[in-house]
């Protein structure tokens, strides 16, 4: 499967609920699932997938943070997000896990793609 088809997969999925108990995934297994997500880095700690969207002036900013909210609300999956003028970041974890699932992969792909349009 190539990487753009395993993001096309990750963006047609809904996300679960994740409970106490669900075991974040490892580095290596974070590290070849991002291969897929252009923008996303993985933190220092492969707890969390962050992504930084440069853009013009602060409408846009506050436009990509409220499609953030939006898709975090839709997904029950909600990201932190920061904002500025001229920038947008969005980071994913899932805290009930400890760090990174599969639900974070989720909505980073399906925010890439509602960016693309």
């Amino acid at each position: 499967m190539t990487d753009a088809s395993k993001a096309a997969d990750l963006a047609s999925r809904h996300c679960v609920p994740c409970e106490g108990g669900t075991p974040p995934m490892g580095r290596a297994e974070a590290e070849a699932a991002l291969a897929g997500l252009e923008g996303w880095a993985l933190s220092p700690d492969a707890a969390a997938i962050s992504r930084r969207w440069e853009v013009k002036g602060f409408a846009r900013a506050v436009q990509m943070a409220n499609l953030a909210a939006w898709l975090g609300e839709r997904q029950g999956h909600h990201p932190d997000i920061r904002f500025g003028w001229g920038y947008c970041e969005v980071t994913f974890t899932t805290h009930a896990a400890g760090g990174l699932t599969e639900n974070d992969l989720i909505c980073a792909a399906k925010l890439n793609a509602i960016d693309a349009l």
